[in-house]
């Protein structure tokens, strides 16, 4: 019983990730001002990371949570250089 349990809240997590990630897509397109994009990219990529390790819970394996881990670091270094370009206007000093 507790696998069908798992199961359907697998799929609920899945679902309400992948609500997450069209409404952060819908900031993308629609957001007045470059950062209300940048922050819907990270969203967009917290999602998608989090949807990687709902995968790896599903499989069973441990390569998507390697996977998700490159996923946060790039992410991050991703975010950090498009704030450090937003507030001066170069990333490379």
């Amino acid at each position: 019983m507790s696998a069908t349990i798992v199961g359907w809240a697998l799929l609920v997590a899945h679902a309400m990730l992948a609500v997450g990630m069209l409404l952060a897509a819908f900031r993308l397109f629609r957001g007045p001002r470059a950062q209300d994009r940048v922050l819907a990219i990270d969203a967009i990529n917290i999602n998608a990371m989090l949807q990687v390790v709902l995968l790896g819970i599903r499989a069973g394996t441990d390569a998507y949570f390697e996977a998700a881990l490159v996923m946060a670091l790039l992410g991050f270094v991703s975010s950090a250089a498009l704030a450090k370009f937003l507030m001066r206007g170069e990333v490379i000093e």
